[in-house]
Formats: structure tokens, C-alpha cells, sequence
């Protein structure tokens, strides 16, 4: 509709043109500079933040390109005005030591399985706990919420005397067991709540369909909780990757992970920076490597499983 002005009559299919009101047009010309100061502080700020957040990674990453005798002679800035010193020789020393490229294998074979097994199984117990009925479901579930809580130190004692009892005491099997055990809790939570949320409409029609349980499963709701999966993987990726505590206690001393390698370079000598430094930086890349692949997916999936 439009308004008729006086004396006038208003054409057919004419549409208003009143102007619209500009955001933040009745602020004052103060009001306006100080919202936009705020953001421009706020920008500088978190700017600042990242960076000083970088320095000991840059840091790193520098000296593993660094010769033993100029990381002795002056700090890793020095680079800056001596780019020179920048060289690859660090990793190539790294790739001939047996110990530390050996430790890289023991990690994979650690890691990897882990999170696997915490996928599919979390992954089946939360479907579970979502959609099929059984008795006690809430019981049990509020027990498994409740294991959350739980420190791993609490584990460290009974669990050394069961696998001592069972043989996998130091061994690659009970690493993976225990780092198995203490991430299903979370997974469990995190996949029930986001599974959850699917509409029970699209469940029903499949099973108006004929599928199936495990046909569903497979089927219907896997392939919607990609954000949630990407994200369990990574938290229990990083976790046991960057893990040292159990695999101290519960790993072989001759295959160990890089954690462990690693701190046992330092305590044997103490002065091979040119091993250190970039066995350091590539134990931290990797994970890295891992975070940025599914970073897509990491945010949407935390934020839907973690709220119900």
C-alpha cells in the first residue's frame, strides 16, 4: 500500500519509497566512534593474543632448523637478522635415529587404534542409549556421565595389577585398553546428545522402510553425525597422541611412543638439541595435520552434542 500524497493520485503498482533507516543512525557521532574504536581494540587484541600464543611454537619450528652450535651461541631470534643459520640437517639426523622414527611407529600404532575403537564403540553405545530401549537406560547412562569425573591417576594402581595379572603389562594392547577405556565415558556423552537431536520422523520412516537396528544405524544416522564423529576423533586423537603419563606406566620400555622417546633422549643426553628440537616439532605437527583436516566439522559437532 502506498500513501497518497494531497492533490495526487498514486499510480497503479507504485511501491513506497520512503528511505530506511540507516543502523546506528540515531547514534551520535561519539557513540558511532566508540563502536567502532572497540571493535578495532578488540581485532588488536586478539591479534595479540595469537601471536604471543605462536612465539614458542615459531620458536621451536626455528630451532629444529638450527645447527647445535648456533642454538649454543644465541637465541632462536637470532634467525631474523641470519637467516643463514636455517637448515634441513636437524631432519635428516632425526630420520637415522632408530629410537626416535621407531617411537613415531609405536605412537601410530597406539594412537590409531584407540581412536578407532573409541568411534565405533562410543558410536554403537550412543545410538543406544538414544533410541533403543532396554532397562535401566538411564541408570546406566547417568553411571557412565558419572565416570567423567573420574582421574585417571585413580586407575593407575588396579589397573597395573589386572593387566600384570592378565600379561599385557607393558605391552602395546594395554595402552591401547586403558586409553580405550577412559575415552569411552566422554564419547558416550558426547555422541548420545547429538544423536539425540535427529528427528524421530526420519528414524520412524525408515523403519516404516523395513531397515532394521543395525541397518539404521548404519544407514541413516552415521551419516549424519560427521560433525560429532570428526570431533571425537580429534579430542581422542590429541589425547593419547600427546599422552606421556600412561605410556610410561603401561608401555613396552623397548618400543615406546614418542612422548616417552623423547624424554628419554633428554635424560640420556641432555645436549642433542639437533635430535629434540624437530622430534619435538614433527610429535606436534602431526596432531596439527589431524586438527586443521576435520576443523570443519569440529565446531558444529561439539556444539550439538554438547547441548541437549
Amino acid at each position: 500500500m502506498t500513501a497518497a500524497v494531497p492533490g495526487t493520485v498514486p499510480e497503479p503498482g507504485a511501491t513506497s519509497t520512503a528511505p530506511r533507516e540507516r543502523p546506528g543512525k540515531g547514534e551520535s557521532f561519539a557513540a558511532r566512534a566508540a563502536r567502532v574504536a572497540a571493535g578495532g581494540v578488540l581485532r588488536i587484541f586478539l591479534l595479540a593474543v595469537a601471536v604471543f600464543w605462536l612465539v614458542p611454537t615459531i620458536g621451536l619450528l626455528i630451532s629444529s632448523l638450527r645447527s647445535p652450535s648456533d642454538i649454543a651461541d644465541d637465541g632462536w631470534w637470532k634467525v631474523f637478522t641470519s637467516p643463514a643459520q636455517l637448515t634441513v640437517e636437524n631432519y635428516g639426523n632425526l630420520l637415522d635415529n632408530s629410537a626416535i622414527t621407531h617411537s613415531l611407529w609405536s605412537t601410530v600404532l597406539i594412537t590409531v587404534p584407540s581412536t578407532l575403537l573409541v568411534v565405533v564403540i562410543g558410536s554403537l553405545a550412543g545410538y543406544a542409549f538414544a533410541w533403543m530401549d532396554f532397562p535401566g537406560r538411564d541408570g546406566w547412562f547417568l553411571l557412565v556421565v558419572g565416570l567423567l569425573v573420574v582421574p585417571v591417576q585413580v586407575a593407575l594402581l588396579p589397573v597395573s595389577e589386572l593387566f600384570g595379572w592378565i600379561g599385557i603389562f607393558e605391552s602395546t594392547i594395554g595402552v591401547i585398553l586403558f586409553h580405550v577405556a577412559f575415552g569411552l565415558p566422554f564419547a558416550v556423552f558426547l555422541l548420545r546428545n547429538f544423536f539425540a537431536e535427529i528427528p524421530r520422523e526420519l528414524l520412524e520412516a525408515a523403519r516404516l522402510d523395513g531397515a532394521g537396528e543395525l541397518r539404521l544405524f548404519t544407514r541413516v544416522v552415521m551419516p549424519l553425525a560427521g560433525p560429532a564423529i570428526a570431533s571425537l576423533g580429534i579430542f581422542q586423537f590429541l589425547w593419547v597422541w600427546n599422552d606421556m603419563l600412561i605410556a610410561l606406566i603401561f608401555a613396552d620400555s623397548g618400543s615406546p611412543p614418542i612422548t616417552v622417546a623423547l624424554q628419554q633422549q633428554v635424560r640420556q643426553f641432555g645436549n642433542n638439541v639437533d635430535i629434540l628440537a624437530p622430534g619435538a616439532f614433527l610429535s606436534m605437527l602431526i596432531p596439527l595435520v589431524v586438527f586443521f583436516a576435520f576443523q570443519r566439522q569440529f565446531v558444529s559437532g561439539v556444539m550439538a552434542g554438547a547441548v541437549k
